[in-house]
């Protein structure tokens, strides 16, 4: 594979003056690239990644950022074969007194804008995992046969939870239109916002970085930012605010938290994996 500094420079047609490695990133190796032309880009790249990696993001990154909702990086060029990504430079910034707010706005108008379907016209898998993405014409069928299904199986196939709470799983699958509570058009889901893909820029702005995007329910969002926090409670009140959740929100949260939990059980155990018994607990 050619070095990244050199796909950069033909990617975008300009020489590059440096590289700053960046931390943070558990997936892939990411830097600050400075160009010849003056400006700064954010470039990463993986070793073996699976094909269509960064593709997959970044028809992510543009379908959310097509919302016009919430401040999302502009993709400068995505390869396959080399897998590398470029987009747009976020500045770091520091949050302000209406940043909070103002995000919890902006999430209503980018769920608000809406999919086609649950799940991706596109069909790309998206995590780590490569959980599936079919479209489905309801929330439970794609919650339950695109997520809590396929991850009882990875986790009996890895050994990351006990039998019984794998049966726990796959029984939630079953009754999933119990739980799933009303109906609801499907949102335009981020799909991985924790506190860590979200970047607060210059001015205060909140930026969305890193999505499994696809059309989802709106509070799988929502109760994956309260599962992980760094999101204040101004911005869940500006959002319930402006599109109020359906009765009995609170109740699904544990549901809406099962997946990221039982993901990060197969992906680290510790921890996760009693936090994912006590939410299959609640659903019993």
């Amino acid at each position: 594979m050619p070095d990244l500094r050199s796909l950069v420079a033909s990617a975008v047609d300009t020489d590059v003056i440096a590289m700053y490695p960046l931390g943070g990133g558990d997936v892939a190796d990411s830097y600050r690239v400075v160009l010849a032309d003056g400006a700064t880009v954010f470039a990463k790249t993986k070793v073996n990644a699976v094909p269509g990696f960064f593709v997959t993001e970044a028809a992510g990154l543009t379908w959310l950022r097509a919302a016009g909702a919430v401040a999302v990086p502009e993709v400068l060029a995505v390869s396959d074969e080399p897998a590398f990504l470029i987009q747009e430079w976020i500045e770091p910034g520091h949050p302000g007194p209406s940043t909070e707010r103002n995000f919890g706005l902006a999430l209503a108008r980018l769920h608000g804008a809406g999919a086609p379907s649950f799940g991706r016209e596109d069909r790309r898998s998206t995590g780590s995992r490569g959980l599936p993405n079919e479209p489905c014409a309801t929330w439970g069928e794609f919650y339950a046969t695109q997520r809590l299904v396929p991850l009882a199986r990875l986790a009996r196939d890895g050994f990351a939870l006990p039998e019984r709470s794998i049966v726990d799983l796959e029984r939630v699958a079953a009754r999933i239109d119990d739980l799933a509570g009303p109906d609801e058009p499907p949102a335009r889901l981020h799909g991985d916002l924790w506190g860590g893909n979200r970047l607060i820029g210059t001015g205060g702005v909140s930026w969305l970085i890193d999505p499994a995007a696809h059309g989802g329910h709106r509070e799988f969002d929502l109760a994956m930012m309260r599962l992980f926090g760094g999101f204040g409670e101004e911005c869940y009140a500006a959002y319930e605010e402006t599109t109020p959740l359906a009765d009995g929100w609170v109740e699904r949260v544990a549901l809406h938290q099962l997946a990221p939990l039982v993901v990060h059980s197969i992906k680290f155990g510790g921890g996760y994996v009693p936090a994912t018994q006590q939410a299959l607990a609640a659903l019993r």
